[in-house]
C-alpha cells in the first residue's frame, strides 16, 4: 500500500519522520512489530515502570506506537529461559537482560553484536556508562550489551535499634560491626526478638561482602582461586562466632527467604544487614516499614588491620545489561528501545524508581542527591567495588561448592580452615586451563 503524502496531517508527517530516524532510517513502516518483548528479572520492570520516576519506555511507546511487553523471572530461570530461546531457530525475545556472570565469550555467537548500530544510531554520551562494564560485554572488539543495572553492596544498619540498644553507629571496623551484631541481639519486653545482622547465603554475593573487609576473593578476577586466603577464612569464623552468639538469623542464612529479610529490617526485626544499597528504599518503605527512614545505609567497613590502607571495603558489584538476541526478528526496533532506556533522562527516572545507576553523571543529578540518602556512599564505593565473583564455564558449579562448604563451617560441622581448604580443593579443577 502506498501513502498518499499529499494527504497526511503535518503532525503525521512528523511522526513518521520520528519513527524513521529513531530506526536509523532503515525500518519500513510493515516492518514495524505490534510489540517489543522484554525478559528481565522483575526489578527491571519495576525501576523501568515506576512511579516515582515515571515509565522510561512510554515516551518510545507513543512515539513509535509499539508496545513493550515484558517477561520477568527470577535470576536462574531468566538464564536458563535466556539461554534456550537464543538457541531456538527464532525467538519472540527482542531484549533480554543477562548477568554480569553468565557474559561469557561463548555465548557471543547467540548474541547480536552492537558495534554497528551504536555506530550509526548512537546512545547519548556513551562514555558516561561505566568503562568496566562495558568491557565485561566485549569479546574480540565487538560489544554485545548495554548495562542497565548494577547492584553494589553496602552496609544497613537500623538508627533506632542502636539507640535503644545504646550501641554507636554505624561500625567502623568489621570486629565492631561483630560486637555490635551481638549486643543488639536481644527480645523485646513485647517478646519480639531482634537479631544483630542477616544475610543470604545462597549465592557467593554476601559471603564476599563479608571477605571483602579483609580485602579477600574467592575468585581473582584473573580467575585464580583463593578460597583459602586468610581472608575467606576470618569471614567465615566470623559468621560462625555470629551465628554461635545467635546474633545471624538462621532463617534467612540458611533458607534465604529474601521476603523474610525484608519484613525483618522494614518491622525492625534485624539490626543489619549487607545487601545491595538500593534496598535502602525498600527497608525505608513509608506503606510497609514500621519506622520509615530508620534504616540507614553506608560503605562496608574494614577489618581493623587494613584500616588506614583504604578507606571502606571493596565491595561486591554486580550489573546487568541488555542484550540483543541475534535470532530475534526485531533487532533495530530493539536497538531503539534500548538506547530510548540508556539515555540520561531515562537513566534518572531508573534511578528515581530504585535501579543502581550506571552512570557517573547520575550521582550529580539534584534529583538524584535529593532522593537517595547514600549517594555519595555508591558513588565512592563503585570506584573500587569489584565482582564477587568473575565470569567462568563453572562459576556456577564452584559457587555452589562456596555455599555448601560456608554453611557447614557455621553450623560448626567443621573448622572454617577446613571448610576453605576444601572449596579450593574442589574448585581448582574447575577453572579453565
Amino acid at each position: 500500500m502506498k501513502l498518499r503524502m499529499d494527504r497526511l496531517s503535518g503532525a503525521a508527517i512528523a511522526s513518521l519522520v520520528l519513527i524513521t530516524v529513531a530506526l536509523g532510517g532503515s525500518a519500513l513502516a510493515q516492518d514495524k512489530p505490534d510489540v517489543i518483548r522484554i525478559f528481565s528479572h522483575p526489578v527491571h520492570e519495576r525501576v523501568s515502570t515506576g512511579d516515582q520516576g515515571g515509565d522510561i519506555t512510554a515516551k518510545w511507546q507513543a512515539e513509535t506506537g509499539i508496545a513493550v511487553e515484558w517477561t520477568t523471572l527470577d535470576v536462574a530461570p531468566l538464564g536458563d529461559r535466556l539461554f534456550r530461546e537464543m538457541t531456538l531457530p527464532e525467538t519472540s525475545v527482542d531484549i533480554g537482560f543477562l548477568l554480569d556472570r553468565r557474559a561469557l565469550p561463548r555465548i557471543a555467537n547467540l548474541l547480536e553484536p552492537l558495534n554497528d548500530l551504536q555506530a550509526n544510531d548512537p546512545i547519548e554520551d556513551f562514555d558516561d556508562i561505566a568503562q568496566g562494564m562495558r568491557d565485561a560485554l566485549t569479546f574480540d572488539g565487538k560489544l554485545y550489551g548495554i548495562p542497565f543495572r548494577q547492584a553494589t553492596s553496602g552496609l544497613h544498619w537500623n538508627q533506632e535499634i542502636f539507640a535503644e540498644r545504646g550501641v554507636a553507629g554505624p561500625p567502623q571496623t568489621m570486629e565492631e560491626l561483630i560486637e555490635a551484631a551481638k549486643a543488639l541481639t536481644f527480645t523485646r519486653d513485647d517478646g519480639t526478638k531482634v537479631t544483630g545482622l542477616t544475610i543470604l547465603s545462597d549465592a557467593p554475593d554476601n559471603i564476599i561482602d563479608m571477605a571483602r573487609a579483609w580485602d579477600a576473593d574467592f575468585v581473582t578476577p584473573d580467575l585464580k582461586v583463593t578460597a583459602n586466603s586468610d581472608g575467606m577464612i576470618n569471614a567465615v569464623a566470623a559468621l560462625r562466632e555470629l551465628f554461635e552468639a545467635g546474633a545471624l538469623d538462621e532463617t534467612v542464612f540458611f533458607t534465604n527467604d529474601r521476603g523474610a529479610l525484608l519484613s525483618g529490617m522494614q518491622t525492625g526485626r534485624f539490626a543489619m544487614t549487607l545487601a545491595s544499597m538500593g534496598r535502602n528504599r525498600l527497608f525505608n518503605d513509608p506503606e510497609k516499614a514500621t519506622s520509615p527512614g530508620a534504616v540507614q545505609t553506608t560503605t562496608t567497613p574494614l577489618a581493623s588491620a587494613l584500616v588506614g590502607t583504604m578507606e571502606f571495603a571493596p565491595a561486591k558489584t554486580a550489573f546487568w545489561a541488555m542484550v540483543i538476541p541475534k535470532n530475534s526478528k526485531n533487532k533495530k526496533f530493539a536497538w531503539s528501545l534500548i538506547k530510548a532506556m540508556s539515555s540520561k533522562e531515562s537513566t534518572l527516572m531508573a534511578a528515581l524508581n530504585g535501579n543502581g545507576p550506571v552512570r557517573a553523571s547520575t550521582y550529580s543529578e539534584p534529583a538524584f542527591r535529593e532522593k537517595v540518602s547514600y549517594a555519595d556512599a555508591e558513588q565512592a564505593v563503585l570506584s573500587v567495588a569489584r565482582l564477587a565473583i568473575p565470569a567462568f564455564d563453572n562459576a556456577a558449579r564452584a559457587s555452589d561448592i562456596l555455599v555448601e562448604m560456608v554453611q557447614a563451617a557455621v553450623l560448626g560441622q567443621m573448622s572454617a580452615e577446613d571448610a576453605m581448604n576444601k572449596v579450593q580443593q574442589r574448585v581448582e579443577p574447575l577453572m579453565p586451563q
